[in-house]
């Protein structure tokens, strides 16, 4: 029985546990709270939990040599540590995570080792990259080339969720989804390229209407450009990778970047309330007067978007935060998490749009739409948890099975790789819906 390590415990882990415990696999899930790990094996007689901590390193050397294959769903920090040992054991390796110039340099590393260290096969990076390369790869074919690319991806609540100021609740990594905001973005469109300081990330978003949700708003998804390269499109004249988002979150993201609200600054503020701390951070004097002061900062009325979330978020109560330092951030985004994770009842839904012009030798033009709609719940698994997890487990079962034997550190843009994965998540229902033949009507806007 081919053996499993899996590290980390965290919000999408579960669904490639079961996965491969129903595979036949033993599964190994080690992490710093055994009880999250027990909780996903379930009883499983092939599974294993166990307590483990980053720096238990001799522990970590035994647990990678005693099994088949190991993937880290750590924090990205600990991906290399983790690929070291692979590569020390000859283990294959699995991450969802972005491949960082630290892990690419293992790449003759790991083709000397003979395994493979796969990385970015979750949702975004994952799903998104196998799909593209799929069609880019069914245009070449036919002698096209992509003029244009757009790529869209979100983890949003379904349309019947009750909505709060943001238009949005969190169903995976909040800290980490805050923390994006302040990113820069940059891109190539229509020729030109752009680059988008952090300031400016959440102004004049795309809006893009998405079947059977709406209207959505896009903003840029940190630097598109490397992407060319990725999928080997020096042809294109576009290349942009955004995230959807509903309506206010833009907006409302804008302002609080504005007001500093998500700065990493250590701040001293002992005895301070929140309505103290907001005063002071944007420099209000009147605290009896605060929302007109922050609204004429901002430029926008008492009564818009921006105002009623900061109010809804607490930042006017006048009630002691019982802290002696922290950031603005640590003080804002904790605000935001007490209220608006997810709850169990409520589906959660990843969108995921790829939208491509291609050109043909005979000079005829076709717009190429490329979709993804999926649900999921709390009480079973979570959308962004399937969509993160199942790509990463059809990987592994692959690997072991065969059908993938690249050696080296690689992403899933050869058809060696996404294309078995793509046919089995589409067993589990995870499918892009693909229209070819569209007018340039319907290219974005």
């Amino acid at each position: 029985m081919k053996k499993v390590l899996i590290l980390g415990a965290g919000m999408v882990v579960k669904p490639i546990v079961t996965y491969l415990l129903n595979k036949g696999y033993h599964v190994t899930v080690a992490t710093r709270t055994k009880s999250k790990a027990d909780n996903m094996i379930a009883g499983h007689p092939n599974g294993t939990a166990l307590t483990w901590t980053v720096d238990q390193d001799d522990e970590l050397d035994q647990l990678v040599k005693d099994h088949d294959l190991a993937v880290s769903l750590l924090p990205f920090a600990y991906h290399v540590m983790v690929a070291k040992k692979c590569i020390r054991y000859k283990k294959n390796m699995v991450t969802t995570s972005y491949v960082k110039p630290e892990m690419q340099a293992l790449d003759a590393d790991a083709k000397s080792a003979g395994i493979i260290i796969l990385n970015e096969i979750g949702l975004d990076p994952g799903i998104d990259h196998m799909s593209a390369m799929r069609i880019i790869d069914h245009v070449r074919a036919k002698g096209g080339e992509i003029e244009e690319f757009y790529s869209f991806c979100g983890a949003l609540v379904a349309p019947e969720v009750e909505s709060n100021p943001f238009n949005y609740k969190f169903s995976w990594a909040p800290k980490g989804v805050l923390m994006a905001s302040n990113n820069d973005g940059k891109y190539l469109r229509k020729g030109e390229e752009i680059y988008v300081p952090t300031e400016n990330l959440f102004k004049n978003p795309i809006k893009e209407q998405f079947p059977d949700v709406g209207v959505l708003n896009v903003y840029p998804n940190r630097d598109s450009l490397p992407y060319i390269d990725i999928y080997g499109i020096p042809e294109t004249k576009t290349m942009f990778r955004g995230t959807f988002r509903y309506d206010k979150w833009c907006e409302v993201i804008d302002a609080f970047k504005t007001l500093k609200l998500f700065n990493s600054d250590t701040l001293d503020v002992k005895g301070l309330t929140y309505l103290d701390f907001f005063a002071k951070l944007v420099g209000v004097s009147d605290k009896n007067d605060i929302r007109l002061q922050v609204a004429e900062k901002l430029g926008v009325a008492e009564d818009s978007n921006p105002i009623i979330a900061m109010e809804w978020t607490g930042l006017f109560n006048d009630t002691p935060m019982n802290r002696e330092e922290a950031s603005a951030f640590d003080i804002t985004s904790d605000l935001m998490i007490s209220k608006m994770m997810i709850k169990p009842d409520e589906r959660d839904m990843v969108v995921l749009e790829h939208t491509f012009v291609a050109k043909y030798p005979n000079g005829e033009k076709e717009v190429i739409k490329s979709r993804m709609l999926d649900f999921g719940t709390m009480e079973t698994d979570t959308s962004i948890a399937r969509t993160v997890a199942l790509p990463a487990a059809c990987a592994v079962d692959m690997i072991f099975k065969g059908k993938i034997n690249s050696t080296g550190v690689y992403i899933p843009v050869i058809p060696e790789i996404y294309n078995p994965i793509l046919d089995q998540l589409e067993t589990l229902n995870i499918k892009m819906v693909e229209d070819y033949g569209l007018p340039m009507a319907e290219n974005i806007k």
